[in-house]
């Protein structure tokens, strides 16, 4: 089959050669002059041309997130499908909060318990209080008297026995003091304890209500649902992935540039991007951003390029980035000067004698309106690049 296409393009050059090239030469000998045609013509030469390279990578969102669950239970509801726009904060998918709510009960519970036993030890502390404050009174009183009866006990004012009892009942304040003293130091003890169990009860309310909250996943950005991995009834558990949301308005291309050219990129330089879905055309993007590490099994470089808002733009989708990677001397005609026909291409040469001849060239990669020739054309040659419309192989050009 190969040979047979290679037999027929042949075959097509040659006669495409014997019918354009020498079918309308001039006639010898006096015959008729052929037809002049009025065109422009370019001497062809080497000029300074820019060497493009592209690079291949993936549209992807500057921000993404792949929403989880943190609690372990089956999903109740969920509030959109992929494709919904989500602001901040707003409702996603619901968990089964029995459990936690029954826990946050439970701790509540418990709070109530613990505050309801300070108040019980606080009313034994202000008892013990004016009792350790009875007792000081009394022992001050018993101090006093003791002290005084010991006077009168020297001058033998008093009995003995008088003085005797007046020691006992300083002794007998004293103990009751310190009574009162330890009394009060245990409601105090138990206070410190009971305020303890409160604080932690507290914390623990506090923790459990957070994760009654987390039954309601929300939203932590504005975007755009890209991915739904759940449906309602399936169990939700940590580090599982429930939903994806990308910001979808702001993209950028990641492109792997091999390490031999990432010198060429620098933050904020403007670069042509190409992304086959949104057309032929190419976008102006930024550098944003060049990672400075190196895949060592590829050797490339990752350059971060931010995207202008495009309609249907969106992660995932192929794309090129087109730099330039130095410059070099080729042979160049303009891209209007060539003629197509079938698989063939040529330009019309123009000879000293202002004939018009069509001859096959072999093209390269364009530079903006100009063709690279890499074969089929030599420096200095005239090739006609106007009017092509009415120039055939043998006519004479007028400039």
């Amino acid at each position: 089959m190969k040979k047979n296409m290679v037999i027929v393009m042949m075959a097509a050059a040659l006669a495409w050669s014997a019918a354009g090239c020498h079918r309308t030469a001039p006639a010898p000998n006096g015959g008729s002059p052929p037809a002049a045609v009025k065109a422009s013509t370019e001497r062809v030469a080497v000029q300074t041309v820019q060497v493009t390279e592209e690079a291949a990578g993936a549209v992807r969102s500057k921000a993404a997130a792949t929403i989880q669950s943190k609690l372990v239970g089956h999903i109740t509801a969920i509030h959109v499908t992929e494709g919904n726009p989500v602001t901040v904060n707003m409702p996603l998918i619901d968990v089964d909060d029995r459990e936690v709510a029954a826990q946050v009960r439970k701790v509540e519970s418990g709070l109530l318990e613990a505050q309801s036993a300070l108040q019980e030890v606080d009313k034994g502390t202000a008892g013990a209080q004016a009792g350790r404050t009875a007792a000081v009174a009394n022992q001050d009183l018993a101090n006093a008297t003791l002290e005084r009866l010991k006077g009168l006990a020297q001058n033998e004012a008093i009995s003995r026995q008088a003085l005797d009892e007046a020691e006992a009942k300083q002794k007998a304040s004293a103990a009751a003091y310190s009574q009162a003293d330890q009394m009060l130091k245990s409601f105090e003890a138990k206070r410190a304890e009971a305020s303890a169990r409160i604080e932690q009860a507290q914390a623990e309310l506090a923790n459990a209500r957070i994760m009654l909250g987390y039954a309601r996943i929300l939203s932590p950005m504005d975007g755009i649902v890209i991915r739904k991995n759940v449906d309602v009834g399936d169990l939700a558990a940590p580090s599982m992935p429930l939903l994806e949301i990308e910001d979808n308005r702001q993209y950028r291309l990641e492109a792997n540039v091999d390490e031999g050219r990432v010198g060429v990129f620098h933050m904020g330089d403007s670069i042509s991007v190409l992304v086959d879905a949104l057309g032929s055309q190419p976008i102006a993007g930024t550098v944003a951003e060049v990672v400075p590490a190196s895949d060592p099994g590829s050797h490339t470089f990752v350059v971060k390029v931010n995207l202008p808002a495009a309609p249907n733009l969106h992660s995932g989708l192929f794309g090129r980035l087109r730099y330039v990677a130095g410059e070099k001397q080729a042979l160049t005609v303009p891209a209007a000067a060539i003629t197509e026909r079938g698989q063939l291409t040529g330009v019309f040469v123009v000879g000293d004698d202002h004939i018009a001849r069509l001859r096959l060239i072999k093209t390269g990669k364009s530079y903006g309106d100009r063709v690279e020739i890499l074969s089929g054309l030599s420096e200095g040659e005239t090739i006609v690049t106007g009017n092509l419309g009415a120039v055939q192989d043998g006519v004479r050009i007028e400039s």
